[in-house]
């Protein structure tokens, strides 16, 4: 994501998803059941996505991929967590730098946690699009012999309910039709939490990457578990 006249479009956005899923709760994560199961030993995760994957403004170490792997090997996990998050990144772009990323890195991922859309979204452009562009990349994964693990974006409301409603439906009609794993709002527990964000109101800050961690860390281990 990036700054500008925006961040103040993205706070109503944020405050609007807390207000969301305190009056709902999200649905369970899915397992997906299509990659085979792999032997033991080290795992390979891919955190792929924009700036919130990225560590936007974050130092070394205190990015989500970091504190990731951290919280999985506290919990005797053999993982590694890559990360590949590029700030302002659409789905387009994301999907364009795909085959870069995954021809650059030294083991194949075993599990992908992907994360684009936001961008897509801020800048008003087609839900249909931007779901082109997620199905495509997790199919993608999904070939390399990956799991996959789409987490999810809330839409602002000044949209319109039509755009809201295509929007954040097609995370999970994405997850569904491909059999992956959905994790429904990606900054669940820090959207609209002033303490857990950085000065732009829009980007987490060290803690809020840790709150996310943990809110996600179940989903990611029944994942990890299921490549067994």
């Amino acid at each position: 994501m990036q700054l500008g006249l925006q961040a103040r479009f993205y706070q109503i956005m944020l405050v609007a998803a807390a207000l969301f899923m305190s009056q709902a709760a999200a649905p369970a994560p899915k397992t997906a059941p299509k990659a085979a199961p792999k032997a033991a030993g080290p795992i390979t995760v891919l955190a792929f996505g924009d700036s919130l994957m990225a560590g936007y403004q974050l130092r070394p170490g205190e990015g989500f991929a970091p504190q990731l792997q951290r919280a999985l090997r506290a919990k005797g996990r053999a993982v590694t967590v890559v990360g590949a998050g590029v700030s302002g990144d659409t789905s387009t772009q994301g999907r364009a730098r795909l085959n870069w990323v995954l021809a650059g890195m030294k083991q194949a991922p075993d599990l992908v946690i992907l994360e684009l859309g936001a961008n897509d979204m801020l800048r008003g452009q087609s839900p249909a699009t931007a779901a082109a562009n997620i199905d495509a990349m997790v199919k993608a994964f999904q070939s390399k012999g990956a799991r996959v693990m789409i987490a999810g974006m809330r839409a602002s409301p000044n949209l319109g309910r039509s755009y809201v409603t295509q929007f954040e439906g097609l995370y999970p009609a994405i997850a569904k039709a491909n059999g992956a794993a959905l994790y429904p709002f990606f900054l669940d527990g820090v959207a609209a939490q002033p303490k857990l964000q950085l000065a732009d109101g829009m980007h987490p800050n060290p803690k809020g990457v840790a709150v996310m961690v943990a809110r996600i860390l179940p989903a990611v281990e029944r994942e990890i578990d299921a490549l067994r």
